[in-house]
């Protein structure tokens, strides 16, 4: 009689190990996202919208139309120890951060948002005359801690990912950025180990031409041309230290000597 109680026993341990293990340890959180996403989904079939600046207009719904679409790729280390630690931090509200991609350091790629929808990733930002970047982007989100190289497995999948997100969305090769090119003044990633120019290469980004024999006209303006590249030039420390980790990725300094004013002056011509 013991007998067969150990091995009920042993069964009812099994099965709870077997249903721990098959549980998908963010479905509270999914079950979340489906709500707020229906929430929103009831806003849009308002009409007129309950909330309109001109709710006392005559409301003529239009037949052409469509839903927003992303112009910018935003590119972040997560600056956590791992990704399930930022996937937690992605799906507990006290964090208020987010976004749309997580990809782990195996390869592993985590869709956490529906690329329409607005994710919480870039901040107080500018790049060129946008200064709303979480309304016009994709953020992707790096598991690296900030100070070491990222894996082979973790940039095929990026290049794989943004392969196809420039194809569903159009966007320019000049429109894929890092968090720091948009927020100098605040962050630094993706760190200087980002593969850029890998990047570039794919089509994703740009990068300057070889500038052997390069001869910078005397009236360059060094200010000018960050600026037409994209960046905030209000505070130009930020700005030149910015362009140099993601450019240079050797020398953070807040200076441009004349072999950087010569990667500047490529890059601007490409930019213009």
């Amino acid at each position: 009689m013991r007998f067969i109680y150990f091995i009920f026993f042993v069964l009812l341990v099994f099965i709870a190990v077997l249903v721990g293990c098959n549980r998908n340890p963010y479905a509270a959180t999914n079950k979340i996202y489906k709500k707020q996403a229906k929430a929103f989904a009831k806003i849009l079939k308002q009409s007129p919208p309950k909330d309109s600046a001109m709710a006392f207009a005559r409301w003529a719904g239009t037949i052409n139309f469509n839903m927003r679409k992303p112009n910018f790729v935003i590119i972040h280390h997560t600056a956590q120890n791992s990704c399930d630690q930022t996937l937690k931090t992605f799906t507990t509200a006290v964090s208020q951060v987010s976004a749309h991609y997580v990809i782990c350091k195996d390869g592993t790629v985590h869709h956490m948002l529906n690329d329409y929808l607005r994710a919480w990733h870039g901040g107080i930002a500018r790049w060129g005359n946008v200064t709303d970047i979480n309304s016009a982007s994709i953020g992707i989100e790096m598991d690296n801690d900030g100070f070491e190289p990222f894996t082979g497995p973790q940039i095929g999948s990026l290049l794989q990912l943004l392969g196809i997100l420039k194809k569903s969305y159009g966007i320019p090769a000049a429109n894929f950025v890092g968090h720091a090119d948009i927020a100098p003044t605040r962050k630094n990633d993706p760190n200087v180990f980002f593969p850029w120019k890998e990047l570039a290469d794919n089509g994703y980004g740009l990068w300057y031409d070889d500038t052997t024999g390069v001869e910078v006209p005397p009236d360059f303006n060094n200010m000018q041309a960050l600026r037409i590249v994209g960046y905030d030039i209000r505070d130009s420390s930020a700005a030149i230290g910015a362009f140099k980790r993601h450019f240079l990725q050797q020398d953070t300094s807040k200076v441009l000597n004349d072999a950087d004013r010569k990667v500047l002056y490529t890059l601007y011509q490409k930019y213009q």
